[in-house]
């Protein structure tokens, strides 16, 4: 399941926000892409890959269950580091903007989701399918940018494209409406504390019944620190991906998002030994020539781009 540390300077007021930049000004002033934005970009890409590694340790409890604990200690992380910061000011400034707040309540249900698919196919030996869903994610990105940010590009999109795919895909184009309107640790910070309170719930209702995994006898503190860890290992690639979008175009992100799905399938075939038929690898075949097509083409844009003078 979300805007760059330092975007916006922690000496900021709580109106002390610039105004929207547009895509062509996550470049360089000499025409070159952002170097700093490309490695945050590429870091959290690959951090998200690696992912199925940590989940497959927290296979003792439910795909919700692990969901709520990410969502409860991402939003513990986050306000401990507001704290250290001294960051509240920002966090007040977003919390009273109807327009800010309702947007980050849009990109914190859109994470969600995405974190409960993909936790899921994770734990069901299903890996491969969430890699091919991230495959997808980022044709669907860089549609979303040309028709909603460029408005010069229309595509009719296939009911079967997976929820993996336009979740997240959306939650980088909301993102990348906030641009510097909000940094990376406020944002987080309140598409955690929306879902909150479901998580919550739901925590509370396993608890009480008795069927938390931490409850179980043959888990105990193991599984409940593994769990609470959740906080930081989201925190983490989230805020490198928001500080990462605010730095390039979205088609550059759209590009590295086949970083993170790459390594998951390998995951799943030399680490986790899922099956894999010949038509999966048929597919993906064709799928990672579609994405060498698209990655040229889109260098190839990128290198005829007008340098300023």
């Amino acid at each position: 399941m979300s805007s760059s540390p330092g975007a916006s300077s922690s000496k900021d007021g709580p109106t002390a926000t610039p105004p929207a930049l547009p895509e062509a000004a996550a470049t360089s002033a000499s025409g070159t892409l952002d170097s700093t934005g490309m490695a945050l970009v590429i870091g959290c890409y690959t951090l998200w890959g690696v992912f199925p590694l940590y989940f497959h340790l927290l296979s003792a409890a439910g795909s919700v269950e692990i969901i709520g604990h990410r969502i409860l200690w991402t939003l513990v992380s986050c306000l401990t580091l507001i704290a250290l910061r001294r960051r509240w000011a920002q966090l007040v400034h977003v919390v009273r903007s109807p327009r800010l707040l309702g947007m980050l309540a849009v990109c914190g249900l859109l994470v969600s989701v995405n974190w409960l698919v993909y936790v899921y196919g994770v734990n069901t030996a299903r890996t491969a399918d969430a890699a091919l869903g991230y495959f997808i994610n980022p044709l669907v990105t860089v549609a979303l940018a040309s028709m909603l940010l460029a408005g010069s590009f229309f595509m009719t999109v296939s009911l079967g494209l997976m929820a993996l795919a336009f979740s997240f895909a959306l939650y980088g184009l909301v993102k990348k409406q906030l641009g510097p309107d909000v940094d990376a640790l406020t944002g987080l910070t309140v598409e955690s504390a929306v879902v909150t309170p479901i998580a919550l719930a739901y925590l509370g209702h396993l608890a009480w019944q008795g069927q938390s995994a931490w409850q179980a006898p043959d888990q105990g503190w193991w599984i409940l620190a593994l769990l609470v860890v959740a906080g930081p290992v989201t925190a983490v690639p989230l805020l490198l991906f928001a500080a990462g979008t605010r730095r390039v175009p979205l088609s550059v992100v759209g590009m590295g998002q086949y970083i993170a799905p790459t390594i998951q399938f390998l995951l799943a075939w030399g680490a986790f030994h899922e099956r894999i038929p010949p038509a999966r690898w048929a597919a993906m075949v064709l799928v990672w020539a579609a994405v060498a097509v698209f990655i040229g083409d889109a260098v190839r844009q990128l290198l005829r781009r007008p340098r300023p003078r």
